[in-house]
């Protein structure tokens, strides 16, 4: 890993809130992800489950955590389960993890070698009355390949037909949405090695650099700072293609006179930041520029002052879209007889704004947690307005990411500017 270890107290906090909500007499079983194959004999980089990551901290290919809270054999109540090292592969692809370094990392004293696991594993199950087991539950899920969870759900199923079987996913949904604060610390680090990043851009921006320059500084700048890497693809938009949302060309001249939109954040300890900004290509805002970033600056603040405990991801939305009509209207963008005539299934100011707010964000950029039920404190959200506009060719997006708390939020990008004088002035002091 090039990150700094991590306190084991994370996951050895995590295991227990997943305990606690088991039912008595239960196993529960989490499998690493696939290695995918791209072509030829190579493979893509590998990442692990996210679910197993949570628990453990490992992110070695071949792993597994197992739960047995009321296992009779209190050594075997949590076991982690690895590959075993071996000499040939080793000299072909790297050292692999020993039994005492997997135990730092993760907290578990209980080590069991993938090879011997069979036999061990069978008696478990026939001591248990119910399995839990892991598949991806994430609302945004569109992938339909069977992978490694789904595999195993089917080899569990076939080899113990009779027991019960419980889907871990909903109790992770609901946990993994709520941050601890020693997950917020990493958090917090992957946001302080982005604004690091950002401020290096404000100095290197400038009429005639291509949008993969731009990237390539991130990444240098990520990797100088013991990052894993991107959190995700970045996007490097200058101009018109600001309003392509998930733009990943990254290949065009910076021009001057127009504006720049870069949505990136680093990864770290396996947690990641989600960073926007849109800054002005010769370092300048024109008149008509400012007056839609500032907008767009309004919705942000906004977002964040009603973004507590409380209130539900759709309400939160829709509040949002009632202020952005208001200042829609106020740039000129929508007109009074636009708002009177719209469909109230398409708001109007869905022309120009046609994303949602927030999504949560930790281990995964578009992390687990509900839509539907009250926001509660311990949630990590972006808060992620955007203003896109055709007719002129511009994209505003600014985002920053927040821990919810009991009484409101913390805006953890408080330290990154987003005011467009403080862009300006940082711009105007390259050397």
């Amino acid at each position: 890993m090039k990150y700094l270890p991590l306190d084991s107290k994370i996951f050895i906090q995590n295991r227990k809130r997943f305990v606690s909500k088991m039912q008595k007499n239960s196993i529960a079983i989490f499998v690493s992800n696939d290695e995918f194959p791209s072509n030829g004999d190579a493979l893509h980089g590998f990442v692990q489950n996210s679910d197993l990551f949570w628990l453990s901290g490992i992110e070695q290919e071949g792993s597994m955590v197992i739960l047995f809270p009321d296992n009779p054999d209190p050594k075997y109540r949590e076991v982690l389960v690895l590959v075993r090292p071996q000499e040939l592969k080793e000299i072909w692809d790297g050292k692999r993890l020993r039994a005492n370094e997997a135990t730092t990392i993760s907290g578990m004293t209980t080590i069991v070698w993938e090879d011997v696991l069979d036999g061990i594993l069978q008696q478990w199950i026939h001591l248990a009355d119910a399995i839990y087991l892991d598949s991806n539950e994430n609302d945004r899920k569109n992938n339909l390949v069977r992978t490694a969870e789904y595999r195993f759900i089917d080899e569990m199923k076939s080899r113990y037909p009779l027991h019960t079987y419980l889907r871990a996913a909903k109790i992770l949904k609901e946990l993994r949405g709520i941050k601890t604060k020693e997950e917020v610390a990493v958090i917090q680090k992957a946001v302080d090695i982005t604004e690091v990043a950002f401020r290096r851009l404000l100095q290197f921006i400038k009429p005639g650099v291509f949008e993969f320059e731009i990237e390539a500084e991130i990444y240098h700048s990520f990797l100088s700072q013991r990052a894993t890497g991107t959190a995700y693809h970045s996007i490097i938009a200058s101009g018109d293609n600001a309003r392509t949302l998930h733009y990943v060309s990254n290949n065009n001249e910076c021009k001057d006179g127009e504006l720049i939109l870069m949505d990136f954040g680093a990864a770290y300890g396996g947690y990641n930041a989600d960073l926007t900004r849109t800054v002005p290509v010769n370092g300048k805002f024109t008149k008509r520029q400012k007056e839609v970033y500032n907008a767009c600056l309004h919705l942000h603040d906004y977002a964040k002052s009603i973004l507590k405990p409380g209130i539900s991801i759709l309400k939160y939305t829709d509040k949002v879209g009632e202020e952005a009509t208001k200042q829609f209207l106020k740039i000129g963008l929508l007109s009074k007889a636009d708002i009177k005539n719209e469909d109230q299934n398409n708001p109007a100011y869905r022309k120009y704004l046609y994303h949602g707010i927030s999504h949560h964000l930790g281990i995964d950029v578009h992390d687990l947690g509900t839509r539907t039920a009250p926001i509660e404190a311990g949630m990590v959200f972006t808060v992620e307005p955007g203003i896109y506009i055709k007719e002129e060719g511009m994209g505003v997006r600014i985002e920053n990411n927040v821990w919810v708390t009991k009484t409101g939020n913390q805006d953890l990008f408080k330290n990154i500017p987003n005011k467009a004088e403080e862009i300006e002035a940082l711009m105007r002091r390259k050397k």
